[in-house]
């Protein structure tokens, strides 16, 4: 059992690299699975649940072994409700990285407010000493109602392509209303 944990936590890795911190598991119904996976997890990898990257776990009590079966799973109101709830909290997460980064007096981080100066940034050439960014958020409000719908979709496609985490959140929710206090949109960058 041990070995199958790695092997699915190490087919998870470069999902999480990409910046992926929901996570749902299914398992049939009557059985622990899912449970036995989480408290592996815990036991062996607390870097998943603990710390500043965390990822979100959430779980489904539906067979999901074949590719018809995760269809099936992903078309349920169910499914739809735990995505919703999973995303949420990695927002939440995400929402309290920033707030770190605010109060804190580090100089190697750096929080951007105004779509100029993510440009700067993202768009800029890559070189030593200079910041880097790791996330860019934004609320759909503020995405929605920009004048500068194109430069920011453009802005958030490079981003992506530049390895940059890109996050749009529901301007009303907790964490979209904290977005909306800062502007509507923020990126924080850390200087390597």
């Amino acid at each position: 059992m041990y070995n199958f944990h790695e092997s699915i936590v190490n087919a998870l890795r470069p999902t999480l690299k990409e910046g992926v911190r929901s996570i749902i598991l299914a398992s049939p119904t009557r059985t622990n699975h899912a449970q036995r996976f989480i408290n592996h997890i815990r036991g062996h990898h607390a870097w998943l649940v603990q710390g500043p990257n965390k990822a979100t776990f959430s779980e489904a009590t539906e067979p999901a072994s074949t590719q018809s079966e995760v269809a099936a799973l992903a078309r349920t109101p169910m499914f739809h409700r735990l995505i919703s709830e999973t995303t949420s909290q990695e927002t939440e997460n995400l929402i309290d990285i920033l707030e770190k980064r605010l109060n804190t007096s580090n100089q190697d981080t750096v929080v951007l407010y105004s779509l100029k100066e993510t440009e700067d940034l993202i768009l800029g050439p890559q070189k030593p000493g200079r910041p880097k960014a790791e996330y860019l958020m934004l609320t759909d409000k503020h995405l929605s109602d920009s004048p500068e719908k194109n430069r920011i979709h453009r802005l958030m496609q490079i981003a992506t392509n530049r390895n940059v985490k890109t996050r749009i959140v529901d301007a009303e929710s907790k964490a979209g209303l904290r977005l909306t206090q800062l502007g509507g949109m923020v990126c924080f960058a850390r200087l390597e």
